[in-house]
Protein backbone atom coordinates (compact mmCIF):
# COMPACT_ATOMS: atom_id res chain seq x y z
CA UNK A 1 0.00 0.00 0.00
CA UNK A 2 1.55 3.70 -0.73
CA UNK A 3 0.86 5.53 2.14
CA UNK A 4 2.17 8.64 3.67
CA UNK A 5 3.20 9.01 7.15
CA UNK A 6 2.31 11.98 9.59
CA UNK A 7 4.03 11.97 12.88
CA UNK A 8 6.37 14.13 15.20
CA UNK A 9 7.72 12.65 18.93
CA UNK A 10 9.21 9.04 19.83
CA UNK A 11 5.50 7.67 20.14
CA UNK A 12 5.07 8.07 16.44
CA UNK A 13 8.65 6.27 15.56
CA UNK A 14 7.83 2.20 16.16
CA UNK A 15 4.68 2.45 14.21
CA UNK A 16 6.82 4.38 11.02
CA UNK A 17 9.09 1.26 11.12
CA UNK A 18 6.57 -1.43 12.02
CA UNK A 19 4.98 0.11 8.25
CA UNK A 20 8.09 -0.28 6.39
CA UNK A 21 9.19 -3.75 7.75
CA UNK A 22 5.69 -5.01 6.53
CA UNK A 23 6.80 -3.86 3.13
CA UNK A 24 4.26 -1.17 2.86
CA UNK A 25 5.69 1.57 0.31
CA UNK A 26 6.29 4.71 2.83
CA UNK A 27 5.88 7.52 -0.06
CA UNK A 28 6.72 10.41 2.37
CA UNK A 29 7.11 11.57 6.02
CA UNK A 30 5.50 14.41 6.88
CA UNK A 31 6.57 15.99 10.49
CA UNK A 32 6.56 19.21 12.72
CA UNK A 33 9.73 21.73 11.63
CA UNK A 34 13.07 21.46 13.43
CA UNK A 35 12.81 23.08 16.92
CA UNK A 36 15.57 25.42 18.49
CA UNK A 37 17.05 24.15 20.95
CA UNK A 38 19.86 24.65 23.85
CA UNK A 39 21.64 28.33 24.30
CA UNK A 40 23.02 28.06 20.43
CA UNK A 41 19.11 27.44 19.82
CA UNK A 42 20.62 24.93 17.01
CA UNK A 43 17.67 23.16 14.91
CA UNK A 44 16.90 19.87 16.28
CA UNK A 45 14.84 17.70 14.02
CA UNK A 46 12.07 15.81 15.32
CA UNK A 47 12.52 12.12 16.10
CA UNK A 48 10.01 10.77 13.07
CA UNK A 49 12.00 12.85 11.11
CA UNK A 50 15.32 11.43 12.13
CA UNK A 51 13.87 7.84 11.45
CA UNK A 52 12.65 8.56 8.24
CA UNK A 53 16.43 9.77 6.72
CA UNK A 54 17.46 6.17 8.10
CA UNK A 55 15.27 4.62 6.13
CA UNK A 56 15.56 7.05 2.86
CA UNK A 57 12.28 8.37 3.20
CA UNK A 58 11.59 11.83 1.94
CA UNK A 59 10.40 13.91 4.84
CA UNK A 60 8.14 17.27 4.06
CA UNK A 61 7.72 19.76 7.25
CA UNK A 62 4.69 22.41 6.29
CA UNK A 63 4.15 24.80 9.22
CA UNK A 64 0.86 24.30 8.54
CA UNK A 65 -1.51 22.10 6.67
CA UNK A 66 -4.76 24.54 7.20
CA UNK A 67 -3.93 27.93 5.78
CA UNK A 68 -1.22 30.22 3.59
CA UNK A 69 1.76 28.77 0.92
CA UNK A 70 3.16 26.00 2.66
CA UNK A 71 -0.57 24.29 3.35
CA UNK A 72 -1.00 24.96 -0.58
CA UNK A 73 2.22 23.61 -1.54
CA UNK A 74 1.93 20.43 1.35
CA UNK A 75 -1.51 19.67 -0.28
CA UNK A 76 0.02 19.43 -3.98
CA UNK A 77 2.80 17.70 -2.70
CA UNK A 78 0.39 14.74 -1.29
CA UNK A 79 -1.88 15.12 -4.41
CA UNK A 80 1.21 14.26 -6.32
CA UNK A 81 2.20 11.51 -3.98
CA UNK A 82 -1.33 9.91 -4.23
CA UNK A 83 -1.15 8.01 -1.49
CA UNK A 84 -3.73 4.99 -0.81
CA UNK A 85 -3.87 5.81 2.68
CA UNK A 86 -2.38 8.74 5.51
CA UNK A 87 -1.52 7.12 8.48
CA UNK A 88 -1.37 9.52 11.52
CA UNK A 89 0.36 9.13 15.31
CA UNK A 90 0.95 12.17 17.04
CA UNK A 91 1.56 14.54 14.26
CA UNK A 92 0.90 17.79 16.22
CA UNK A 93 -1.59 19.37 13.33
CA UNK A 94 -5.49 19.65 12.71
CA UNK A 95 -5.89 17.75 8.59
CA UNK A 96 -8.20 19.88 7.06
CA UNK A 97 -10.93 17.92 5.54
CA UNK A 98 -9.69 18.22 1.84
CA UNK A 99 -6.23 16.30 3.33
CA UNK A 100 -9.04 13.71 5.16
CA UNK A 101 -10.55 13.29 1.44
CA UNK A 102 -7.86 12.78 -0.35
CA UNK A 103 -6.96 9.16 0.32
CA UNK A 104 -8.81 5.80 -1.06
CA UNK A 105 -8.77 4.85 2.33
CA UNK A 106 -9.23 8.22 4.18
CA UNK A 107 -6.39 8.96 7.13
CA UNK A 108 -6.38 6.67 9.94
CA UNK A 109 -4.86 7.79 13.37
CA UNK A 110 -3.07 5.87 16.12
CA UNK A 111 -4.57 7.04 19.41
CA UNK A 112 -3.00 6.03 22.71
CA UNK A 113 -6.36 5.53 24.34
CA UNK A 114 -9.32 3.22 24.85
CA UNK A 115 -11.89 5.48 22.80
CA UNK A 116 -14.03 7.36 23.29
CA UNK A 117 -12.48 7.67 26.72
CA UNK A 118 -9.91 10.38 26.90
CA UNK A 119 -9.85 11.89 23.32
CA UNK A 120 -7.15 15.38 23.46
CA UNK A 121 -3.67 15.53 23.62
CA UNK A 122 -2.30 14.18 26.85
CA UNK A 123 -3.96 10.50 27.21
CA UNK A 124 -1.17 8.38 28.75
CA UNK A 125 -0.47 10.87 31.66
CA UNK A 126 -4.15 11.53 32.21
CA UNK A 127 -4.88 7.38 32.86
CA UNK A 128 -2.48 7.38 35.30
CA UNK A 129 -3.88 10.90 37.07
CA UNK A 130 -7.03 9.61 36.81
CA UNK A 131 -5.93 5.81 38.52
CA UNK A 132 -7.15 4.08 35.72
CA UNK A 133 -5.91 0.20 35.86
CA UNK A 134 -6.59 -0.02 31.59
CA UNK A 135 -5.54 2.34 28.90
CA UNK A 136 -4.76 0.98 25.25
CA UNK A 137 -3.99 2.16 21.82
CA UNK A 138 -7.17 2.50 19.28
CA UNK A 139 -6.90 2.82 15.74
CA UNK A 140 -9.56 5.12 13.90
CA UNK A 141 -10.83 6.21 10.90
CA UNK A 142 -10.40 10.78 11.42
CA UNK A 143 -12.78 12.74 10.68
CA UNK A 144 -13.09 16.67 11.58
CA UNK A 145 -13.89 16.20 14.92
CA UNK A 146 -10.99 15.59 17.48
CA UNK A 147 -10.38 12.22 17.88
CA UNK A 148 -14.49 11.53 17.23
CA UNK A 149 -13.92 9.04 14.14
CA UNK A 150 -14.71 5.71 14.01
CA UNK A 151 -12.98 3.27 15.80
CA UNK A 152 -11.23 0.11 13.52
CA UNK A 153 -9.13 -1.21 16.30
CA UNK A 154 -8.41 -1.38 19.79
CA UNK A 155 -5.72 -3.03 21.92
CA UNK A 156 -5.91 -2.98 25.64
CA UNK A 157 -2.85 -2.90 28.52
CA UNK A 158 -3.27 -2.93 32.17
CA UNK A 159 -1.03 -0.10 34.01
CA UNK A 160 1.17 -1.07 36.45
CA UNK A 161 0.23 0.05 39.91
CA UNK A 162 3.61 1.90 39.67
CA UNK A 163 4.06 2.57 36.12
CA UNK A 164 5.56 5.31 35.26
CA UNK A 165 4.16 7.67 31.99
CA UNK A 166 7.63 7.17 30.14
CA UNK A 167 7.03 3.27 30.68
CA UNK A 168 3.68 3.13 29.60
CA UNK A 169 4.14 5.48 26.67
CA UNK A 170 6.52 2.90 24.89
CA UNK A 171 4.47 0.02 25.73
CA UNK A 172 1.62 2.04 24.22
CA UNK A 173 3.54 2.65 21.09
CA UNK A 174 4.62 -1.02 20.64
CA UNK A 175 1.22 -1.77 20.61
CA UNK A 176 0.58 1.16 18.38
CA UNK A 177 2.89 -0.57 15.83
CA UNK A 178 1.20 -3.64 15.90
CA UNK A 179 -2.14 -2.63 15.71
CA UNK A 180 -1.26 -0.35 12.64
CA UNK A 181 0.07 -3.23 10.56
CA UNK A 182 -3.13 -5.17 11.55
CA UNK A 183 -5.61 -2.21 10.20
CA UNK A 184 -3.93 -1.76 6.53
CA UNK A 185 -3.59 -5.64 6.27
CA UNK A 186 -7.90 -5.09 7.24
CA UNK A 187 -8.03 -2.22 4.91
CA UNK A 188 -6.87 -4.07 2.20
CA UNK A 189 -8.45 -6.93 2.88
CA UNK A 190 -12.19 -5.29 3.55
CA UNK A 191 -12.24 -7.16 6.80
CA UNK A 192 -12.20 -4.13 9.06
CA UNK A 193 -15.63 -2.84 10.81
CA UNK A 194 -15.89 0.44 11.67
CA UNK A 195 -17.78 1.03 15.01
CA UNK A 196 -18.66 4.84 16.09
CA UNK A 197 -17.92 6.22 19.09
CA UNK A 198 -20.55 6.80 21.98
CA UNK A 199 -19.73 10.78 22.73
CA UNK A 200 -21.83 9.98 25.91
CA UNK A 201 -18.64 8.02 26.82
CA UNK A 202 -16.08 10.41 26.07
CA UNK A 203 -14.08 12.31 28.14
CA UNK A 204 -10.82 14.82 27.09
CA UNK A 205 -7.37 14.23 28.10
CA UNK A 206 -6.35 18.00 28.21
CA UNK A 207 -2.90 19.49 27.82
CA UNK A 208 -0.52 18.99 30.82
CA UNK A 209 0.79 21.91 32.43
CA UNK A 210 3.94 22.46 34.74
CA UNK A 211 2.54 23.70 37.58
CA UNK A 212 -0.01 20.52 37.78
CA UNK A 213 3.65 18.66 39.06
CA UNK A 214 3.74 20.64 42.07
CA UNK A 215 3.45 18.03 45.41
CA UNK A 216 0.73 19.18 47.93
CA UNK A 217 1.37 17.39 50.69
CA UNK A 218 -2.16 17.74 52.07
CA UNK A 219 -3.62 15.70 49.61
CA UNK A 220 -3.60 12.07 50.71
CA UNK A 221 -0.20 9.99 49.39
CA UNK A 222 -1.95 7.97 46.27
CA UNK A 223 -2.53 11.19 44.73
CA UNK A 224 0.77 12.54 44.88
CA UNK A 225 2.16 8.86 43.68
CA UNK A 226 0.02 9.54 40.41
CA UNK A 227 1.26 13.00 40.12
CA UNK A 228 5.02 11.21 40.04
CA UNK A 229 4.43 8.27 38.07
CA UNK A 230 2.56 10.53 35.36
CA UNK A 231 4.75 13.74 35.60
CA UNK A 232 7.21 13.57 37.77
CA UNK A 233 6.58 15.53 40.72
CA UNK A 234 7.88 18.41 42.79
CA UNK A 235 8.70 20.21 45.98
CA UNK A 236 11.74 22.31 47.77
CA UNK A 237 14.18 20.70 50.15
CA UNK A 238 16.02 23.24 52.54
CA UNK A 239 15.19 26.09 49.83
CA UNK A 240 16.03 23.99 47.34
CA UNK A 241 13.77 22.57 44.46
CA UNK A 242 13.32 18.56 44.85
CA UNK A 243 12.57 16.82 41.49
CA UNK A 244 10.47 13.10 42.70
CA UNK A 245 10.71 10.82 39.76
CA UNK A 246 9.66 7.53 41.48
CA UNK A 247 7.35 6.94 44.89
CA UNK A 248 5.75 4.23 46.32
CA UNK A 249 2.81 4.39 48.52
CA UNK A 250 4.17 3.48 52.15
CA UNK A 251 1.79 1.37 54.68
CA UNK A 252 0.36 2.29 57.90
CA UNK A 253 -0.57 6.03 59.49
CA UNK A 254 0.80 8.86 60.62
CA UNK A 255 -0.40 11.62 62.81
CA UNK A 256 2.70 14.44 61.48
CA UNK A 257 1.76 17.32 59.92
CA UNK A 258 1.93 16.81 55.62
CA UNK A 259 5.28 17.24 54.71
CA UNK A 260 6.90 15.75 57.31
CA UNK A 261 10.00 13.38 56.70
CA UNK A 262 8.58 10.44 59.06
CA UNK A 263 11.61 8.38 58.22
CA UNK A 264 14.78 9.76 57.78
CA UNK A 265 16.54 6.73 56.55
CA UNK A 266 13.37 5.74 53.66
CA UNK A 267 12.72 9.24 53.06
CA UNK A 268 8.79 8.62 53.65
CA UNK A 269 6.96 11.77 54.26
CA UNK A 270 3.58 12.25 55.43
CA UNK A 271 0.61 12.94 53.42
CA UNK A 272 -2.93 13.99 53.46
CA UNK A 273 -5.75 11.93 55.81
CA UNK A 274 -2.15 10.53 57.66
CA UNK A 275 -1.09 8.64 54.56
CA UNK A 276 2.81 8.35 53.67
CA UNK A 277 4.56 8.32 50.32
CA UNK A 278 8.28 7.09 50.17
CA UNK A 279 10.42 8.99 47.58
CA UNK A 280 12.16 6.27 46.25
CA UNK A 281 14.14 7.74 43.08
CA UNK A 282 14.93 11.91 43.65
CA UNK A 283 17.11 14.75 42.30
CA UNK A 284 17.85 17.76 44.60
CA UNK A 285 18.49 20.77 42.58
CA UNK A 286 22.38 20.61 41.07
CA UNK A 287 22.77 17.53 41.48
CA UNK A 288 22.20 14.25 39.65
CA UNK A 289 19.07 12.29 39.59
CA UNK A 290 19.50 9.13 41.45
CA UNK A 291 18.01 6.25 43.55
CA UNK A 292 17.24 7.89 47.01
CA UNK A 293 19.49 4.85 48.31
CA UNK A 294 22.64 6.74 47.11
CA UNK A 295 21.41 9.95 47.73
CA UNK A 296 21.08 9.62 51.29
CA UNK A 297 24.85 8.68 51.48
CA UNK A 298 25.51 11.94 50.71
CA UNK A 299 22.66 13.82 52.04
CA UNK A 300 21.53 12.99 56.10
CA UNK A 301 17.78 13.54 56.09
CA UNK A 302 16.17 14.97 59.43
CA UNK A 303 12.98 13.25 60.92
CA UNK A 304 10.80 15.82 61.53
CA UNK A 305 12.17 18.26 58.97
CA UNK A 306 9.32 19.65 56.48
CA UNK A 307 9.08 19.75 53.00
CA UNK A 308 7.76 22.40 50.74
CA UNK A 309 8.68 25.47 53.23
Amino acid sequence: MRIVFMGTPDFAVPPLEALAAAGHDIVGVFTQPDKPNGRKMKLIPSPVKKAATLHGISVYQPTSLRKGEDAEKAFADLQAMAPDCIVVAAYGQILPKSVLDLPKYGCINIHASLLPKYRGAAPIQRVILDGEKETGVTVMQMAEGLDTGDMLLKGALEIGENETADELHDRLSALGAELIVQAMQGLEQGTLTAEPQDDALSCYAAMITKSMSALDFSRPAIELHRIVCALTGFTTFEGKRLKVYRSLVASGKTDAAPGTITDEESFTVACGEGTLLTLTEVQLEGSKRMQTADFLLGKKLTRGAVLGE
